[in-house]
């Protein structure tokens, strides 16, 4: 008897959770768009993409400082091989003087 009612109650408790889990048809056919939907689609695309390219080129930010620091973020990178050479050149000119 106390088995029976055991079981019952777990019954009981796991009914709830039962409940919370979704049924789910994977074979579930879904229904194809119509050519009005797949057009005003294409119309909403084309318009996204027009606003996009209405958006102006979004400018540096100035850098009212970057003369005075010594490795200026917004100058151009150079070369490895364009600075070795100016290195070599600046060298041997500072020890002829």
């Amino acid at each position: 008897m106390k088995a029976v009612r055991l079981a019952a109650a777990i019954m009981l408790l796991a009914s709830p959770a039962f409940a919370q889990i979704p049924k789910l048809n994977l074979l579930q056919d879904k229904p194809s768009k119509t050519e009005d939907e797949k057009n005003a689609e294409a119309a909403q695309e084309k318009a996204y993409k027009d606003s996009l390219k209405k958006i102006p080129d979004q400018k540096a930010p100035a850098d009212p400082w970057g003369g005075v620091r010594s490795d200026a973020p917004s100058a151009p990178a150079k070369s490895a091989s364009t600075a070795k050479s100016k290195a070599k050149s600046t060298a041997g000119g500072a020890s002829a003087n």
